[in-house]
C-alpha cells in the first residue's frame, strides 16, 4: 500500500494473517531497503508468533535518496504511515522495529506512536567520521522498553547496558547484521512474545 506523507509517498508491504495478535511495523537504513537480512529475520519471527507485519519503504528511499532528511520531518512522515496502519488494524499492540537509521525513528516516535516498545537493530550510536557525537539520548528517551541489537564489530560503536532495556551484541557481526541473520531473529523473538503476550 501507498501512504501519503508531508515528506512525499511510502510505500508499505503488509504481510496480513487472518487474525493478528500484534502489529511489526519496521524499517530501514538510510542507503538500504525493506528486504535487509536482519529485517526479513525479524519478520518471519513475527509472523510465526501470529503478528502482523508492515515493512516501510520510507519516502526519501521512495524518491531514490540516500540521505533521510531533517529528523523533525523524517519523524512526522513515519508517524503518518504508523497513524494509517493503526486505522487499519485498530488497537492491536504496536511493536517499532528499525535497522542502524530506522533505529532512530522509531526510538524518537516510539510514545507518539504508541508503540508497546521497540527493537532497534544496528544502533548508530556514533557516525566513525564524527565519534565526539552520541546519539545515545534518542534510546534514553525513548519512553518504552528497548530492545538493541548490535554487532561487536560495527564501525558505528555499541551502545552501554544501561542505555536500553537490553543491548544484545552479537559476535562476529558488523553494522548490516549480514552474517547471522537468524540469531537476531531469535532475539527479537524473545521480545516480539514478550511484548505481545505470545509465547
Amino acid at each position: 500500500m501507498t501512504v501519503v506523507t508531508g515528506a512525499g509517498p511510502a510505500e508499505v508491504t503488509l504481510d496480513r494473517p487472518e487474525d493478528p495478535g500484534f502489529l511489526l511495523v519496521l524499517t530501514h537504513g538510510s542507503n538500504g531497503g525493506v528486504d535487509a537480512p536482519d529485517l526479513l529475520a525479524v519478520r518471519a519471527e513475527a509472523l510465526r508468533l501470529g503478528g502482523a507485519v508492515a515493512r516501510v519503504l520510507q519516502p526519501f528511499r521512495v524518491a531514490g535518496r540516500r540521505a533521510p532528511g531533517a529528523p523533525a520531518a523524517q519523524d512526522e512522515a513515519w508517524l503518518t504511515v504508523v497513524g494509517a496502519l493503526k486505522e487499519l488494524f485498530g488497537d492491536l499492540p504496536l511493536i517499532q522495529c528499525g535497522r542502524s537509521n530506522g533505529a532512530r525513528v522509531v526510538c524518537r516516535t516510539a510514545l507518539k506512536a504508541g508503540a508497546r516498545g521497540v527493537i532497534a537493530l544496528a544502533f548508530p550510536l556514533r557516525p566513525p567520521w564524527n565519534p565526539a557525537k552520541s546519539r545515545v539520548d534518542e534510546l534514553r528517551q525513548a519512553g518504552v522498553e528497548v530492545l538493541v541489537v548490535n554487532g561487536d564489530r560495527d564501525p558505528f560503536g555499541v551502545p552501554d547496558a544501561a542505555d536500553a532495556t537490553c543491548v544484545h551484541v552479537v559476535g562476529g557481526e558488523r553494522h548490516d547484521l549480514a552474517r547471522t541473520p537468524s540469531t537476531v531473529g531469535a532475539v527479537a523473538a524473545e521480545w516480539l512474545g514478550r511484548w505481545s503476550g505470545q509465547s
